[in-house]
């Protein structure tokens, strides 16, 4: 067994893979920096609670996008596991051609989800990751990422309307029981949820017009939001939450080996 880390802004998302299968997930709040020492500490009591003892993780690996944490977090995982993760980032030897101008600034995340997507689909796709911010990469079938789209989150955008207004409530992002709404809570869920939508639904179809293949792309949903906003969207055709964990378990596959 390996475990995966998946290091966003807001979120740390852990995966536990049995061979291809994955087992044990969790969400964490990327919280404020911590030691390597209570990273360890968190590290082996999630990964024994799953597996019984943390000494059936053979291996980990990380794609992390918060260069703050990845030090540490690299450490720990040397610590529990007794051998340095795998680094998944634009230096990393994958079979992934980064056909932009600034390959090494491209996100680990977005490595990730370019190798899942090539490798499990095995066709040209629009991968729609909704995170803190909501990201459009375009891969090809041979693992080529293309570039791609970069737009605040849609938490992002929620929680700027509640600081930027003073009488606008925080609320809930949940989706609506109608666009109309006769509350302000729901006015603020209608206005933020349905616009996240049709601002996907848009980008994706300005995308496809550019497809430089002639076969239209698969689009594939990931990330905390997507299970919500896939029902209502024109455009989204398949979610996959843990596309990137894959990615990743992908990635150590190959670099470890």
């Amino acid at each position: 067994m390996i475990v995966v880390f998946d290091v966003g802004n807001s979120e740390i998302t852990i995966g536990i893979f049995d061979d291809e299968e994955l087992v044990s997930h969790w969400r964490l709040t990327t919280a404020a920096p911590r030691t390597a020492d209570e990273l360890a500490i968190l590290i082996r009591s999630i990964t024994g609670d799953a597996t019984g003892s943390s000494e059936g993780i053979t291996g980990s690996a990380i794609c992390s996008v918060v260069p703050a944490i990845t030090p540490m977090l690299a450490e720990a995982c040397e610590m529990c596991f007794g051998r340095k993760p795998v680094m998944i980032d634009a230096r990393a030897e994958l079979p992934v051609k980064l056909d932009v101008e600034e390959p090494l600034t491209v996100g680990a995340d977005r490595i990730a989800n370019t190798l899942a997507a090539s490798r499990i689909h095995k066709r040209d796709t629009i991968v729609v990751d909704l995170g803190t911010a909501t990201t459009y990469d375009c891969i090809t079938a041979d693992g080529t990422f293309l570039g791609g789209v970069i737009q605040p989150g849609i938490m992002i955008s929620a929680d700027t309307l509640f600081r930027r207004t003073a009488q606008l409530p925080a609320t809930d992002i949940v989706p609506p029981k109608r666009v109309i709404a006769r509350r302000t809570d729901e006015c603020i869920r209608a206005g933020v949820f349905y616009g996240a939508v049709d601002s996907i639904d848009g980008i994706v179809r300005r995308i496809k017009k550019e497809w430089p293949n002639k076969k239209a792309p698969l689009v594939l949903a990931t990330g905390g939001m997507a299970e919500a906003i896939q029902p209502h969207s024109s455009e989204l055709e398949l979610v996959d939450p843990f596309l990137t964990l894959k990615g990743i378990r992908l990635g150590y596959q190959i670099l470890a080996d």
